[in-house]
């Protein structure tokens, strides 16, 4: 296995001679970067540098594959056991996949209708939509392919040492970590490859920057919905198993986790495959495109003016994540142990590998922002990517300290579960709430931290803003640049997890079950690891993704003036009603937005109206006219009326000067939040807030009571098996495997729709009744909340689940101890908290934002603010 080795060198050795090139090959125009793929060798360069580091992952990923194929897959009883996990994960993710499959068709027409129909959003977002849920799902199918065929052969490696064991379940989830970030990178190289060279090739209108960022933006919202039935139905799927297993097997009839004599038990190891892994891989999947998506978009509008520096600040985020996929195969092969079972040193060894990749990143990332961002002035960029950094390090480490059963919190909460469950559940929930302090105060520090060094520190000048979100857009790129190995830290632990279970069924001596355990252990620490990378890389996307959402109002205003204007016969009128329009008129669009029309159509521009005096004049305290309207026959107009009395263009000019007026593709972030009145004090932005902060809890209760029925029926059923067969529990009767799993299937199934329509729903909704000041406001309320509850969660089910260990490893009177039962509770209730509501919480923020951007042209033109009503 050293060729690999041998590749990744000679990629970081073509990748610096490729740099060197570009950095040869100045800007064809620096206001207007070249539109042909021959154009500029330079950006040509960066895109194959992308594609091949996309490539070389893939290719990983693949040698992976096989050589895990190529271990010994155990005796013929292990075999079989991970022939039924297989096909039972196999047969939920179809049915699972033809539910999605509807719900995307129905999304597809709706938004092809808004393209076509309304005019509201380009033609091609439909299409990056459907390209989006396919790869996502693309993603989580392969990683569920490879777990289910590397659980047996893990358990036969872990029979013979602890290491051999570590390697092929490291390795398999590796091909989950490399898979995601190779099928991210290539679907953002392809789609950018397509709308910025080809739709010119072809013949059709080129797009602007500003288009093709937002339009790639909606792909994201097709990882994300996916990412979201995958993560929640998933969910549901394992948890009500795990929940039905344990609470009947372990607690009522005191058998071992994976005994063959429970009947729920295969349906639990099926969980782990739909649930924690392909579930996983689509969320991260989601989360790794979103944040290079946001960030590109950030990048656009923090140099507007600057095409060619706009065009380097799009290529950044992928760049930066070409090289963490060449450097993520170089850090999995640093990871091996020695035949020790102790969590601290197989902690080490896996953070011998994440270490090592994070380093070279950082060193990677200078080098790449010099070559790509003009020198030294601005890498203070690639400082922003070393916090993200950091940002992601400590709170895994912050995670892996409140949850390891290594440390004192989860020790604490053991001992609790002397005195019963109820006194666990209590000290679960509280570690839980106490754990997100950490999380809350890194990420802070990383937003101020990316903010200012990008833009130097200046947090005042609104034409510097946009630059500091790109810092923190870039930040999030940062903390998941590294994607493939952590991911791969993440995916093992479900792989370990159904090797014990498969060496539990398969009777294997006890050595093995102690060898795999302590990678399990491991896999619940990593696996809350990633979760907290996940969570905190939301946080920051999120941020990213509200700016982006300002930029697709943006375009949505210009779309919108563009539209409302024809040329007839060489001659403009308004488009509804057929009034002729002279050049220097203005239109009205809606409340405070004019369209001035200039000597022909390209020339119109969309003009918000920051002061109402603009159009209504200004009148003292006695009532008095103070300042006269700059344009008359506007004033309470109806939409499309044109103006009296059109303003010269020295008064319009004076007007902007003056930023009583601002041109839609000039205005900063600022401009529009001035614009719609983005301030505690409007009640439209108040309201969103608690909207967003509702939805949160109404998700988690969604998806909570979706795992408490679907575990209900699972307890009764392994309880009927268990009545009706007394031969199970005696070995000469075989239980009915299949019914737990169809049991599962169809709740989750059933169950994963509503809270999916929940986050589809509610930006939609919200939109058009509060506008677009009540989005952002539900956004942010979304957002915090959002953050605080599901690193709550995910810390605290962590916490329970490590606790169990700890008392199974022989605390407190060890396995069948009533201080063990106490425990089992405990972890039931933790269950749906780690692996169902809490892990998708960072998807339902995003996925909320996301929504939220590929509507936004709806919103602006046709919410009740748009249209006046309210």
């Amino acid at each position: 296995m050293k060729r690999p080795v041998i590749h990744a060198s000679i990629a970081v050795s073509i990748l610096a001679l490729i740099s060197l090139a570009g950095c040869g090959g100045a800007p064809v125009n620096p206001e207007a970067p070249p539109s042909g793929f021959t154009g500029n060798l330079f950006y040509a360069l960066w895109w194959l540098v992308g594609m091949g580091g996309s490539a070389l992952a893939l290719f990983q990923a693949w040698q992976f594959f096989q050589w895990m194929e190529a271990q010994p897959a155990g005796t013929q009883k292990m075999i079989d056991i991970a022939g039924y996990v297989r096909t039972g994960a196999d047969a939920y993710l179809k049915q699972q996949y033809k539910v999605v499959g509807w719900a995307f068709l129905a999304i597809c027409v709706l938004l092809m209708w808004m393209a076509l129909g309304l005019g509201v959003q380009s033609l091609w977002v439909p299409f990056a939509f459907l390209s989006g849920g396919f790869f996502s799902g693309l993603a989580g199918w392969f990683g569920m392919k490879t777990a289910t065929l590397a659980s047996n052969r893990t358990a036969a490696g872990a029979e013979r040492s602890l290491n051999e064991g570590l390697q092929i379940a490291f390795r398999s989830g590796a091909v989950m970590g490399l898979t995601v970030v190779g099928l991210g990178l290539l679907d953002i190289l392809l789609w950018f490859f397509i709308l910025y060279w080809l739709v010119p090739m072809l013949g059709f209108k080129p797009l602007s920057l500003e288009e093709i960022t937002v339009t790639m933006l909606c792909f994201g919202m097709g990882a994300s919905t996916q990412a979201l039935f995958a993560r929640v139905g998933g969910g549901i799927f394992t948890k009500a198993a795990d929940v039905g297993a344990d609470l009947v097997g372990k607690v009522e009839h005191s058998i071992p986790e994976d005994d063959p004599r429970n009947p729920a038990t295969i349906a639990d190891n099926v969980g782990d495959n739909v649930g924690d892994v392909a579930g996983m891989g689509a969320d991260l999947y989601e989360s790794y495109c979103g944040s290079i998506l946001a960030t590109a978009a950030l990048g656009v509008a923090a140099f507007t003016g600057d095409g060619a520096m706009q065009l380097n600040a799009v290529f950044l985020p992928m760049a930066i994540a070409a090289v963490g996929t060449l450097l993520s195969v170089w850090g999995i092969y640093q990871v091996r142990t020695q035949e020790d079972s102790s969590q601290k040193a197989l902690l080490a060894a896996l953070a011998k590998g994440i270490n090592f990749s994070t380093v070279a990143i950082v060193v990677a990332t200078f080098a790449i922002t010099f070559l790509l961002m003009r020198g030294f002035s601005h890498l203070g960029i690639a400082v922003s990517v070393i916090v993200g950094l950091v940002a992601g390090w400590l709170i895994g480490k912050w995670t892996e300290y409140a949850t390891s059963n290594e440390y004192a919190p989860t020790k604490e909460l053991a001992d609790q579960a002397l005195t019963g469950p109820a006194t666990i559940i209590i000290g679960g929930v509280a570690e839980g709430m106490l754990s997100t302090w950490a999380p809350v105060l890194i990420t802070g520090a990383a937003t101020l931290l990316a903010f200012g060094f990008a833009n130097g520190f200046n947090f005042s000048d609104p034409n510097q803003f946009a630059l500091g979100l790109y810092g923190v857009g870039i930040a999030a790129v940062g903390m998941l640049s590294t994607l493939g190995i952590t991911l791969a830290t993440d995916a093992y632990g479900p792989i370990a997890d159904n090797a014990g279970g498969n060496a539990q069924m398969a009777g294997l001596p006890e050595i093995v079950r102690e060898r795999t355990d302590a990678l399990d252990a491991l896999g619940n620490t990593t696996a809350a690891t990633g979760k907290g990378f996940a969570i905190g890389s939301a946080a920051l996307t999120a941020l990213a993704l509200l700016a982006a959402y300002v930029e697709e109002v943006r375009i949505g205003f210009d779309r919108w003036g563009h539209s409302a204007v024809v040329t007839r016969d060489g001659v403009q009128e308004v488009a509804a009603g057929g009034s002729k329009l002279a050049a220097g008129d203005w239109m009205k669009l809606a409340d405070r937005l004019v369209v001035s029309v200039g000597d022909k159509a390209e020339s119109n521009r969309v003009f918000m109206v920051l002061d109402p005096a603009v159009l209504d004049g200004r009148k003292g305290r006695d009532g008095k006219e103070i300042l006269p309207a700059a344009v008359e026959g506007l004033s309470g107009a109806v939409r499309n009326s044109v103006a009296k009395t059109a303003p010269t263009a020295e008064l319009v000019q004076r007007l902007a000067n003056e930023n009583r007026i601002v041109d839609v593709k000039k205005a900063t972030m600022q401009d529009y939040m001035r614009f719609y009145d983005v301030t505690l004090m409007n009640p439209k932005v108040l309201v969103g807030m608690f909207v967003g902060a509702m939805s949160v809890f109404v998700f988690c209760a969604l998806t909570m009571k979706a795992v408490g029925r679907a575990a209900k029926g699972m307890v009764e059923e392994v309880r009927r098996q268990f009545r009706e067969k007394p031969g199970i529990m005696e070995g000469t009767e075989l239980p009915d495997y299949a019914a737990p799993v169809a049991i599962s299937t169809k709740a989750a199934q059933k169950e994963m729709v509503l809270p999916s329509v929940l986050a589809l729903a509610v930006p939609v909704v919200t939109g058009l009744l509060l506008g677009v000041s009540g989005v952002l406001g539900l956004l942010v309320g979304g957002l915090t909340t959002g953050f605080c509850v599901a690193v709550f969660m995910a810390n605290a089910g962590g916490a329970w689940d490590n606790a169990k260990k700890h008392i199974e490893s022989g605390v407190h009177g060890g396995k069948g101890s009533d201080a063990h039962k106490a425990a089992v509770v405990g972890d039931t209730v933790g269950d749906p908290f780690k692996d169902t509501s809490g892990p998708s919480l960072n998807i339902l923020v995003k996925l909320m934002s996301m929504v939220s951007v590929v509507v936004a042209g709806l919103v602006v033109r046709y919410s009740l603010e748009a249209l006046g009503i309210f």
